[in-house]
């Protein structure tokens, strides 16, 4: 009897150990600042939100906007931020310098979360410069701040 009580003692101690070996190869779920081996929780991030304008609130040809705007996405913005960005079509307005009434805009607002870093840095100006190309527009608003990011 007390030899069979030891092999259940030992059996479930062995159990307990088996379980927490596993336990600690997998973290529990967490809200915290965590990261990952590619993304470290001490890199410093950037949010930039860039405010594009594609066209008039009253224009017909919102189609054909929409449609350069997706070439654009395609062709500047995915291939220098492959990782993931946000787009959310909005609404703007803005009066120039000495006009009595504001101009009325569909927008684009593209939101971008990158490692701050001189190459990202570059890219994000390198796709404001390529929307004024394109499009000869005076400007790009941005915005950056610093975030914290947990993945």
């Amino acid at each position: 009897m007390k030899l069979r009580s030891l092999l259940i003692a030992a059996a479930l101690a062995a159990l307990v150990l088996a379980a927490g070996a596993r336990a600690g190869s997998d973290p529990a779920p967490s809200a915290t600042l965590a990261g990952d081996a590619a993304r470290p929780a001490v890199a410093h991030w950037l949010r930039s939100e860039l405010y594009f304008a594609v066209g008039q609130v009253d224009d017909p040809d919102e189609g054909l906007h929409e449609m350069r705007w997706q070439a654009f996405l395609d062709r500047e913005v995915t291939p220098r931020f492959p990782d993931g960005l946000t787009v959310f079509d909005a609404y703007g307005q803005w009066r120039r310098k000495g006009a009595e009434t504001p101009v009325r805009l569909r927008s684009k607002v593209l939101v971008i979360l990158y490692e701050d870093n001189e190459s990202n840095r570059a890219a994000i100006d390198a796709v404001c410069v390529a929307f004024k190309a394109q499009t000869h527009d005076q400007s790009v608003l941005l915005v950056t701040e610093h975030v914290d990011v947990s993945f």
